[in-house]
This record gives C-alpha cells, structure tokens and sequence, in this order.
C-alpha cells in the first residue's frame, strides 16, 4: 500500500507540473502522453526488440559476472592465505567505476558486444563476488572440523556445508549485481550505439521527443522492478529451509 501511495503521488507531481506549462512540453509531457507513447513503441515500433536487447545484454553480463563470482569467491573464501595474498588487489580494483574501463574494453574489442559484455561483467561481478567471500569465509569453524573427521574432500565441503552458509550472502549480492548490470547495459548501448533501450532514449532526447524520452525511462524502471521482484521470489524460495529450520 505505502509502495502504491508513493507511485500514485509521483504521478500526480509529474501530472501537475506538465499541466502546469512551467516547463515545457517539449522537455515533460504529461503521464497520458508517456503511457501512449510507451503502447505505440510496442504496437507499431521497435520498442520490443529494443527491449529485448536490452535484457539480452544485461542477462548475459550478470550471468557471466554471477558465475565468475561465485567459482572464484567460494575458491578465495575457504582459504585464508588467498584472502590475505588477493584481498589488497580487490580492494584496488573493487571501488574502480565501470564506466573508468569503457575505454580499455573499447580499445580491446572495439565498439561491439563484446565489449558490452565485457564491461557489464566486470561491474556487476564485485557485488556477488564480494558476497560469496564473505558467505564461504564465515563458515563455522565446527563445520571444518566436522568436515576433517568426515574426511570430507574440500570441494564435497564447498558443495555441502560452505553453499548454504554462503547462499544468503550470494544472493544478495547477485540482486544487487543485476541492477549495476542494467545499468551498465544501458551505458554501453549509448556509447556504442547498439540496439537497445539505451541507444532509444538517447535518440528521443536528441529529437526532443519527450514522450518518447519519458516512455523508455518508465519501461527501464518496469524492468530493474521486474527483475528485482523475481530475484526476492528466488531468494525467498532458496532459503525458506533457514525459515523452517
């Protein structure tokens, strides 16, 4: 309820200041204007492909950065002497912006999707990587020794006792990684003109087509909702075993 309050009172401000003719017409169109603006891109327009790229790009980033993370998080995790010989390098590389590295991947792979998926990994792999290390380097020291009188193999002990210590640190760290992911997509699409939501509402605004600009803004937002909500279900479903136990 608080959710849909906020969302119905963003709209009567934007409503109120498009009628108000303060500004401009041509910078803010009124919400009616956007929502068609938003059917005619789907109904007639490229608005789907456009979207689809969009989500292409960004799902393959942050599948690519989510498994990268999780395969080298859980391998530093579990071993003191690769935290202490790798956490100064991380935390050199951790607080550089992606958008800092556009221009080494540019001059690596010119302006094509490889260079977008390149740079939508590398900033979105630090939440789930960071995450992962965090989860396997907590793990109780009694499941350790548990795991030695077992004579448990480290991967077995990976699999079965570091994983789900880990899981609620991961997850939460690829939920973040999937919005640092859309918005890298997004950037990398209006740098390198490729086809995408980006590269849309960079034209809308070059053409002053508000509507346009407005419309492709509200569907972003839709999407990184969308893809957040589905991560809280997968969230919720992976630990309901913390819940009943």
């Amino acid at each position: 309820a608080g959710a849909a309050a906020l969302v119905l009172a963003i709209l009567v401000a934007w409503w109120s200041a498009a009628a108000s003719g303060t500004i401009s017409r041509a910078f803010l169109p009124n919400p009616l204007d956007a929502w068609a603006a938003l059917v005619r891109g789907f109904a007639v327009g490229d608005l789907f492909d456009q979207s689809f790229g969009t989500l292409a790009r960004m799902l393959q980033g942050w599948l690519l950065a989510s498994l990268v993370g999780v395969a080298l998080g859980a391998a530093i995790g579990l071993s003191k002497t690769a935290r202490d010989y790798l956490q100064p390098m991380l935390e050199f590389l951790r607080p550089l912006p992606a958008s800092a590295i556009i221009p080494v991947a540019i001059a690596i792979f010119g302006l094509s999707p490889n260079m977008a998926l390149f740079v939508v990994a590398f900033g979105s792999l630090w939440p789930t990587l960071l995450g992962t290390i965090h989860g396997f380097a907590a793990v109780e020291p009694r499941l350790k020794e548990v795991a030695r009188c077992l004579e448990m193999s480290k991967p077995a002990f990976a699999l079965k006792m570091g994983l789900p210590n880990a899981m609620p640190d991961i997850l939460a760290g690829m939920r973040l990684s999937m919005t640092v992911a859309l918005s890298l997509a997004i950037v990398c699409e209006m740098l390198a003109s490729q086809s995408g939501l980006g590269t849309a509402i960079l034209l809308a605004a070059r053409a002053f087509q508000s509507s346009e600009l407005f419309a492709g803004i509200a569907l972003l937002g839709m999407i990184g909702l969308a893809s957040n909500l589905a991560l809280r279900l997968v969230e919720k479903r992976a630990l309901r075993w913390q819940i009943t136990h």
